[in-house]
């Protein structure tokens, strides 16, 4: 009997032991949460304008951040718009049956010549913003996207999300690309595009007074998934109507197939030409022009 109480009590001890030590866990988790919550917000913080966005390079990471975005932004974008009209735009004139095709991230060897062909072959004009690491890296397909007619946007220089910079490193993302851009093509272009399309109202307010429009979108593809054609066009006909933007890619990360984007394209011209869109660039829809002339002091 006295070995038995004696092991309960043993027992007991064990369990009381357990129960401190997981509580202290549980306290030391909690202080990290707090000192991860005093930490400064993402756009106040400071960051070299030579540091790369990993999220570029990463196929999964952008998925998450894209993910992100598309849960929380449309709310804001509208917002945004109302603050800024004329200066950051979602949609072209609802009035006429016009709609911009617009892709993002080149230029890049694996499918930007590609899409380039297709847009020949049927006589379509669109909107590319340029990554401006890989213009400085592909010069020449630059000056082709240009040459055969299509309109260049600004779309960073490594693909920073804006709203998480500080207010240099974000200035440093446009003026860098600017300079890579505009000895290419001639101009400096007047449409910014936001990588994830995370900008912030004074971003928008700052551009706005050196003469760039940011330019998001009403329609998106959602080909950064790496789909398949059929998806594709499915994502886009979901809200597509006269002066829609859409959202396609040209240019992706590692990982990243664009295969389905490239197989949709005749496809997706072919349904809007027969549903009685006209395709046009965005200084086209907007009509605003391609390049500004603000000039920097």
């Amino acid at each position: 009997m006295g070995t038995t109480r004696r092991a309960r009590k043993a027992l007991l001890l064990l369990l009381v032991w357990i129960l401190c030590v997981c509580g202290g866990i549980d306290a030391l988790h909690g202080d990290r949460a707090s000192a991860s919550a005093s930490l400064p917000p993402p756009s106040d913080r400071t960051q070299s304008p030579n540091e790369v966005e990993p999220s570029f390079t990463s196929g999964q990471q952008q998925q998450l951040k894209k993910k992100k975005r598309s849960r929380a932004d449309a709310v804001s974008w509208v917002t945004l718009q109302r603050m800024f009209p004329g200066s950051f735009v979602i949609w072209g004139p609802r009035g006429s049956r016009r709609v911009a095709l617009t892709f993002d991230d080149v230029p890049d060897p694996r499918f930007t010549p590609q899409v380039l062909e297709t847009l020949a072959r049927y006589k379509v004009r669109a909107t590319f913003f340029v990554v401006g690491s890989r213009a400085a890296a592909h010069p020449a397909l630059v000056k082709r996207i240009s040459r055969e007619g299509h309109i260049i946007g600004n779309h960073s220089y490594d693909h920073a999300v804006f709203s998480r910079i500080s207010r240099y490193a974000f200035e440093q993302q446009i003026a860098r690309t600017d300079r890579i851009i505009r000895p290419l093509i001639g101009y400096s272009p007047k449409f910014i595009r936001p990588p994830y399309g995370e900008i912030t109202p004074y971003q928008v307010d700052w551009l706005r007074s050196r003469g760039y429009i940011v330019v998001n979108w009403d329609t998106d593809s959602v080909d950064w998934k790496s789909l398949d054609s059929n998806r594709i066009l499915i994502n886009i006909k979901r809200t597509l109507q006269p002066g829609s933007i859409i959202l396609q890619h040209a240019g992706g990360g590692e990982g990243q197939d664009l295969s389905g984007t490239i197989a949709a394209l005749p496809r997706l011209i072919t349904l809007l030409r027969s549903k009685g869109y006209q395709i046009v660039t965005l200084p086209e829809l907007l009509n605003r022009p391609a390049g500004r002339n603000w000039r920097s002091r």
